[in-house]
């Protein structure tokens, strides 16, 4: 059978792989996004006496864990594999949703939703890198796309539950719901596969070979792995020079990207209401942003292979910067709505390209270390974001919240401009694929 095309059966198991990551991604983002959704009425009703400033303080605890998680993945799907891991995942974020439910004050909820945060930051980088290995040959970035887009319908689906659920039974029910893809945990004990790499790099060939040989799909490369003192050395070669100057760029860049992403994943409902919109309304917006979203991620790479990824990202983001400061005008719902559903578009794939920009710009022996590292930094962002939208409100400056994340979109374009107007590495000349990796 020829190698040019995927067989059937290898597609049957990239269908299922991608399928079952889907799934696991959709529920990460019902997750992530339930608590922005059902903000509004916690404030509103005075929850536990919640305030303000508190509430993003909560918003931070679950995308402190997120930073926890995500740091951490690689290590443990090292030793216990990527199945493994990706069940801990969902099983750990559904069980810390029901300790939000369950929960009698602000302590224990902070506590479900941390916990949360760990399953949800670990769940992402490894479920891409389950669909990388099963992709067909010359559709990894397709597939991860593709893969990205559960993220944002999980929100859309967040949305819903709260629009559907807690005014008529209260907002622990929009929590028992984040609870019910613990039963999801069983199906990918069944049904999903191993990693290949993972058994290849463990020495488990024999498995390898008969999993590989029942679908008919190829063995990655066995070549590759670093060791401690490689990655070290990796991380080292960033600052070689005037490499630091890039680096530096490329963190501050991502650290207000994700610090807009996740500032107004957390309070775009709650900021809505400040600008005196139906908590109904407000909700539909969350809708419309990451329908957004979904398109974004969709079109991001076609216009980045055209463009070039650096380019975009900057102009992405002043883009971002201008929609996000627009929704502090209170405008006609008509034209609010097509503001939040292009935001939704740029806000979201930006990132991405931050993304995409370090790994076209890297060296192939230290690329994954960039884009790790830059996403790392990034995330301090993303633990800033919900506190700094919290502070504002507490301060009675609600009405700033919106200038204030638009100030980091332009921070971001400025940054990212700058590094890509800077002379270009041998990294840059090298011939480098343009992966497309998750800001979330």
């Amino acid at each position: 059978m020829s190698r040019l095309a995927p067989s059937a059966r290898g597609s049957r198991l990239a269908l299922l792989v991608v399928g079952l990551c889907w799934l696991a991604v959709l529920f990460d983002g019902l997750d992530m996004f339930i608590y922005g959704s059902v903000l509004p009425h916690l404030l509103e009703t005075k929850t536990f006496g919640i305030t303000a400033d508190q509430a993003g303080d909560l918003g931070s605890y679950a995308t402190f864990g997120m930073l926890v998680g995500a740091l951490t993945a690689g290590t443990v799907a090292d030793r216990i594999g990527r199945k493994r891991l990706m069940i801990g995942c969902v099983t750990l974020f559904s069980l810390a949703s029901g300790i939000c439910a369950l929960s009698g004050s602000v302590a224990v909820f902070g506590l479900g939703r941390t916990l949360a945060g760990v399953g949800l930051g670990g769940l992402l980088p490894t479920a891409i890198s389950m669909v990388s290995d099963y992709a067909p040959r010359g559709r990894g970035a397709l597939v991860i796309g593709l893969l990205m887009t559960a993220h944002h319908a999980g929100g859309i689906l967040s949305a819903y539950v709260a629009k559907w659920l807690v005014d008529p039974v209260g907002w622990r029910a929009a929590f028992w719901v984040c609870v019910v893809p613990l039963a999801f945990a069983p199906v990918l004990v069944k049904l999903l596969p191993e990693s290949l790499s993972f058994l290849v790099a463990k020495g488990r060939t024999d498995e390898a070979h008969a999993l590989a040989a029942r679908y008919d799909v190829e063995l990655p490369a066995t070549d590759g792995k670093k060791s401690a003192a490689d990655r070290w050395d990796a991380l080292l070669a960033l600052f070689r020079g005037r490499e630091w100057i890039q680096t530096l760029l490329y963190w501050l860049a991502s650290f207000g990207g994700l610090l807009l992403v996740y500032g107004v994943a957390t309070w775009l409902p709650t900021l809505m209401r400040t600008e005196g919109y139906e908590l109904a309304s407000a909700l539909t917006f969350v809708v419309v942003f990451n329908l957004g979203g979904i398109v974004g991620m969709l079109v991001a790479g076609r216009a980045a292979d055209t463009f070039g990824a650096p380019r975009i990202s900057a102009i992405w983001f002043a883009l971002t910067a201008a929609g996000v400061y627009l929704l502090s005008v209170h405008l006609p719902t008509g034209v609010t709505t097509l503001v939040v559903f292009l935001t939704g578009v740029f806000l979201n794939s930006a990132q991405t390209m931050i993304y995409a920009t370090v790994s076209i710009r890297s060296t192939p022996d230290n690329r994954a270390t960039a884009v790790g590292w830059t996403s790392g930094m990034g995330r301090f962002g993303a633990v800033f974001g919900p506190w700094l939208g919290g502070q504002l409100l507490a301060a009675g400056h609600g009405d700033w919240g919106f200038t204030a994340f638009a100030l980091a979109g332009l921070s971001s374009m400025v940054f990212i401009g700058i590094a890509a107007l800077r002379t270009a590495g041998p990294g840059a000349r090298a011939r480098a694929d343009q992966e497309l990796v998750t800001a979330h």
